[in-house]
């Protein structure tokens, strides 16, 4: 089997998104063992995307579209793939009902152009989008499998991994499973390099390592006839892997670190405060989208100035004028601070200069982290050149780290 990936979107060619769509699908396709051959980039031009389906319906067993399926007069793409393929649209009342139901729930008025989302190919099997408005489907006609799928990130993801990735499973010629290994603290080619025998000694099950922003995972994946034996295959290989990898996972199939360090307090009884400077309340935020944080979350302390520090965390002045704002000695009182000021069992103090200028004579990406836990202080400096963003975002991933570890035991 062999798919082509038609992204259908004149902001994609103008550069004004990129298409992490084909990103996402295109790994799931290879996890399946489905070939992907091509992948075009087509506007919302009904000549040229008719074009490009007929050339893709030529040389591809499986057409994936993305984008096209919203309530616009250029959003053509289940009207030109019925075209193509002679399906007739039809009304999809569940899907209407759907639509109807969202608009109520935020409190707007749906305007009429909306039903036409709900207009599908005849005799199709609807995706139904619990992220948004425009359902997706797929369809088998004359060997050639179609299927469609809503642009925006947030909604195409689920649905392929939820409805697209299953529809496709008998397509496979057996069952597949994966395991996600989660790890912090080592690059990808680090990752690889503690892997690579392992790696190359294997073909079923497969293993694939995969960097995302400061982090990194290893994917573990097997083909068998029934998930049971997938399950059994991967058993033995996912525990060599994290042997191999030792105190750097952090978990197997979760979703984040930050996941991880609340389960793990929640379960402990244990509670947390931070203070920042650099990253701005992007741990408190990170912490605090999980549903439930509230267990063991008591609050945080955004100490963008020094006066901040001084007055609500207790950071001596004498201290800043010696060291710094941008010091270990300074993180640690904030750390120190934070516990006191919320009576937590862990608090954590990151003070660090994220750009784009440098600050107190300290070069842009040197941040200091410390974690006050249960009167024990452990800090750490780190480094990083790659912008602002990643400067914050690694700042706030190496805190829970650290949480993490201790709460492991491994630190």
């Amino acid at each position: 089997m062999n798919a082509e990936l038609i992204a259908v979107g004149t902001e994609i060619l103008l550069g004004d998104i990129v298409n992490t769509d084909a990103q996402v699908i295109s790994r799931g396709l290879s996890e399946l063992g489905i070939n992907v051959y091509y992948q075009t980039v087509v506007g919302d031009n009904p000549a040229r995307l008719e074009r490009a389906i007929r050339e893709a319906k030529d040389r591809a067993d499986i057409i994936i579209t993305t984008g096209g399926l919203g309530p616009t007069l250029d959003d053509l793409t289940k009207e030109t793939l019925a075209k193509v393929f002679g399906k007739t649209m039809a009304l999809h009342e569940p899907s209407l009902a759907h639509i109807k139901e969202f608009f109520q729930k935020i409190g707007r008025e749906m305007t009429p152009n909306n039903e036409k989302q709900a207009w599908l190919p005849e005799g199709c099997t609807v995706f139904e989008n619990k992220w948004g408005t425009a359902p997706g489907c797929g369809f088998e006609t004359g060997g050639k499998h179609v299927l469609m799928l809503p642009g925006p990130p947030r909604e195409c993801t689920p649905m392929w991994e939820q409805c697209a990735k299953p529809y496709l499973y008998p397509l496979a010629g057996g069952c597949i499973v994966s395991r996600s290994v989660r790890v912090m603290g080592l690059g990808e080619s680090a990752m690889e390099a503690r892997l690579h025998d392992l790696m190359a000694s294997m073909t079923n099950p497969t293993i694939a390592p995969y960097a995302k922003v400061s982090e990194c995972f290893a994917r573990v994946t097997a083909m068998a006839d029934t998930e049971a034996e997938a399950e059994q295959m991967l058993t033995p290989v996912v525990q060599q892997v994290t042997d191999l990898l030792g105190a750097d996972v952090y978990g197997i199939d979760v979703d984040s670190l930050e996941q991880v360090v609340g389960d793990t307090l929640r379960q402990r009884g244990m509670t947390l405060a931070v203070a920042e400077s650099c990253t701005g309340g992007l741990l408190s935020k990170r912490i605090t989208d999980l549903p439930g944080a509230s267990d063991y979350y008591k609050g945080g302390v955004c100490s963008y100035t020094n006066e901040v520090k001084i007055n609500l965390l207790g950071v001596q002045p004498d201290t800043l004028a010696q060291y710094g704002a941008v010091s270990a000695q300074t993180a640690e009182q904030m750390a120190a601070g934070a516990a006191q000021v919320f009576g937590t069992d862990i608090g954590v103090g990151i003070t660090g200069v994220a750009g784009p200028d440098p600050s107190e004579g300290k070069e842009v990406g040197l941040v200091y982290i410390s974690v006050w836990f249960q009167g024990e202080l452990i800090t750490r400096e780190t480094r990083n050149s790659l912008g602002r963003d990643r400067v914050r975002n690694q700042a706030a991933s190496n805190a829970l780290d650290i949480i993490r570890r201790k709460l492991q035991g491994v630190l």
